[in-house]
């Protein structure tokens, strides 16, 4: 039972994450139709900024700034470069951002190096938020904080920690979703944003700089990501390659979700966290679950390699075999309103 709810914890924290990266491109998506392949570049600039003021004035700090820092940065970027090829096409936009990607992947190696760097959390999020303490009488309890030695130590009792950064994810996560939802259905803000997604000449006519508004959207997505990132960077590794890490995932969010939905990138997110998650956690192969029920497998058979691969082995595709099941059955994405 630990084990089914630390994996689902687990999954549900990872989703969050990537809802936080998917979210801001799905908002810039929205708006200007461009699949920004810089977005994961954004993420991976918002941990290196964050650990280069956290050496300086501690991570809270940086947590704040870091994600104005590179918001700053999407928007001058699609002020001076993304909306001067914006005339020209989708071709030239995807071009443009993907030649920024590899800019700042060589920037980052510059500056920081290409070896990981040691970005840890502050003294109040290191350790575990809670333990999960299955005892011999096959009761589960849980104990806030680290178990007691003494307790995981007796005979027959597990204790499943799970970290305080991928809670405090999950959190910044959740109170990201809500403020979004706010920002866009409660304020004069929001409305003036909606309504440029679908009708740009009206909402310029009633005196709105549309032009702005764009960059001001593309600076809120880049922030998202940046925010992401110093979330992301504490939890797993800081790294030149952790753009790449996640990069093609979040593409396969939006997607899945549906192009240009929220909501649909916030389930594809839960639903590809907690589907990798269970998987990368499961050594059991589907030979093992046929043998189980009484169907046997023979060696000489051209599916035997594959039956006998582990969930985990296969774990890294899942994502992309879910894309591709979804564009054939359902191009429009799990909640979206027009394909690709």
């Amino acid at each position: 039972m630990e084990f089914i709810t630390i994996s689902m914890l687990n999954g549900l924290s990872y989703g969050l994450l990537l809802f936080m990266l998917s979210s801001g491109l799905t908002l810039i998506f929205s708006m200007m139709g461009v699949l920004n392949f810089a977005h994961a570049s954004f993420y991976m600039i918002g941990a290196y900024v964050a650990y280069t003021i956290a050496k300086i004035v501690g991570f809270w700090p940086g947590l704040f700034i870091a994600p104005i820092v590179v918001g700053i940065l999407g928007a001058l970027f699609e002020r001076t470069s993304l909306r001067k090829v914006h005339k020209f096409g989708h071709v030239p936009e995807l071009l443009v951002t993907f030649g920024i990607s590899y800019v700042i992947l060589e920037l980052v190696q510059l500056v920081w190096g290409r070896t990981a760097v040691e970005f840890a959390p502050p003294p109040s999020l290191q350790g575990p938020a809670f333990t999960l303490v299955h005892d011999a009488a096959d009761k589960l309890r849980l104990v806030w904080g680290a178990a007691p030695p003494e307790l995981c130590a007796a005979a027959g009792t597990i204790c499943s920690p799970f970290p305080a950064t991928r809670g405090f994810m999950m959190l910044v996560a959740l109170l990201m979703l809500v403020s979004l939802w706010l920002l866009l259905t409660r304020t004069r803000i929001g409305l003036v944003i909606q309504a440029a997604l679908t009708h740009p000449e009206m909402v310029e006519s009633l005196g709105h700089n549309v032009p702005r508004v764009f960059m001001l959207v593309f600076g809120a997505g880049s922030a998202l990501a940046g925010l992401a990132g110093v979330v992301g960077g504490i939890t797993f590794v800081t790294e030149p390659q952790m753009a790449a890490t996640v990069g093609s995932v979040i593409f396969v969010v939006v997607v899945v979700g549906g192009m240009g939905s929220l909501a649909g990138a916030f389930l594809a997110s839960i639903l590809i966290g907690v589907i990798q998650t269970f998987a990368t956690a499961l050594d059991n192969s589907l030979a093992g679950g046929l043998a189980s029920l009484g169907v046997q497998v023979s060696s000489s058979s051209a599916w035997y390699t594959l039956l006998n691969l582990k969930l985990s082995q296969v774990a890294p595709i899942l994502p992309y075999l879910f894309l591709v099941l979804i564009l054939i059955f359902r191009p429009k994405g799990l909640l979206g309103t027009r394909e690709g």
